[in-house]
């Protein structure tokens, strides 16, 4: 007899929106979480966070939060992260997830029982633990192990190397001659805190982004988009929000950038208020790509050099999933079709919720993909046949190579649509149930 029925590996955002619908749909779950309290990546020096003091949300709070525990109004536009971790807290304990959780567990093995059914292994405090399951979700992120450049830069350098997985605060760069690698949010952050303190601050971006205000005409600038995406497709949504863009602080070249090969909403937005100033101030300087290291110098692709003390690489994850058995992540946990981004087509009973990556924020889109997980174990919902889930799954690839190219188009997703998606398929699977 298989001891639980679920199995939810992480206790972040993702493994309690689940451990939520599940419980509202009355299916017992338990949950196997590394850290010693929910919250995962927002957890300020958790085991796998890559928090940081300046952190706070690039997506605005009411596009944030949870639809059924909203954040409180007076709060901030964008809150920082103890307002989130707090949030989070908060969440787990109205709804009485903590009983469901084994804090200080790492799963180390998830294999699938020849007579049906999940054996789960995990470390914890007091050694390591077997439990038997029905179904098992995998909610345990995918930005705690970092990414560095593969092969690495020519050159030997004498700089101290960090990734931003390991930055914690401005005192780390404090009158040290840096350089930030990377065009994403946290490389953003990491070069503003820089250039408050550093002796100098170089940002290295080798391709290029949009740098999008965190308002736009005195609102913040995805409840924009959100409202157009009601009633627009994303083409139409690209030229409104590339025409904003442009009027509201220019083309990216003005500010020394290298102009975008893909157009808006075609990659994952980096917002920042702070950047473009402290670059038009000369308090950043932009470099492109790296060409080689040479000791303590830095050679660029334009030719220009530059000695550096430190190199903070804000390069990115890559997607793992250890414990899983390689056979069931075919060419990898990035490219793993899962249809509607939560059901695995070849293992019934072994899902996710959270492997994707979104034009906009994470929790609405954990909460529905929970939905999802928790009507299917409750018998509420039924996903279509396996050979319609492997079309639509080819059909959704498809798009999303048309979309966004070959950076991980099995994990992206449209906010808005994925939302009114989840909401159809939900609706549609409980006519199938």
């Amino acid at each position: 007899m298989l001891e639980y029925r679920v199995v939810v590996i992480g206790a972040g955002p993702a493994g309690l929106a689940t451990l939520k619908a599940l419980a509202d749909a009355g299916v017992p779950a338990v949950c196997f979480d590394a850290g010693d309290r929910p919250g995962g990546l927002w957890v300020f020096g958790g085991p796998h966070s890559s928090a940081y003091r300046t952190l706070h949300l690039n997506t605005s709070r009411t596009r944030t939060e949870f639809a059924d525990f909203p954040m409180p109004a007076d709060w901030p536009d964008y809150p920082g992260h103890a307002l989130i971790a707090g949030y989070l807290a908060d969440y787990a304990r109205t709804f009485d997830l903590a009983r469901m959780i084994r804090p200080r567990h790492v799963v180390t093995r998830v294999r699938q029982n020849p007579a049906g059914g999940w054996t789960v292994t995990a470390d914890g405090p007091q050694g390591t633990v077997e439990v038997t399951a029905e179904a098992v979700v995998v909610a345990s992120g995918h930005n705690t192990v970092p990414r560095l450049p593969d092969p690495p830069h020519p050159g030997e350098p004498t700089a101290e190397q960090l990734h931003s997985h390991d930055y914690r605060g401005p005192e780390q760069l404090q009158g040290r001659r840096v350089l930030v690698v990377g065009g994403g949010n946290s490389a953003m952050d990491i070069a503003v805190d820089a250039s408050h303190v550093a002796a100098r601050t170089l940002l290295s971006v080798r391709r290029g982004i949009w740098i999008v205000p965190k308002y736009l005409f005195g609102k913040p600038s995805d409840t924009l988009n959100g409202a157009l995406a009601k009633r627009l497709p994303w083409r139409a949504r690209q030229r409104i929000s590339q025409t904003m863009l442009r009027l509201a602080v220019g083309p990216p070249q003005r500010y020394g950038l290298p102009a975008p090969r893909h157009g808006f909403l075609q990659d994952h937005p980096t917002l920042s208020d702070a950047l473009l100033p402290r670059i038009t101030h000369g308090e950043i300087e932009v470099r492109p790509a790296i060409t080689r290291f040479d000791g303590a110098d830095v050679v660029f692709d334009d030719g220009r050099t530059d000695p550096v003390d430190l190199v903070v690489w804000c390069t990115g994850y890559r997607v793992d999933v250890p414990f899983l058995d390689p056979a069931l992540l075919g060419e990898g946990a990035d490219r793993l079709p899962l249809y509607r981004h939560v059901f695995h087509l070849d293992a019934p009973g072994l899902m996710f919720v959270g492997l994707m990556q979104s034009t906009g924020a994470a929790l609405p889109v954990v909460e529905a993909q929970a939905r999802l997980v928790a009507g299917h174990l409750a018998g509420s919902y039924a996903p279509p046949p396996v050979a319609a889930q492997r079309e639509d799954c080819a059909a959704e690839l498809r798009a999303a190579r048309a979309r966004w190219g070959d950076r991980r188009p099995a994990m992206r997703i449209d906010f808005d649509a994925y939302l009114d998606l989840a909401a159809r398929e939900l609706a549609a699977g409980r006519k199938r149930a």
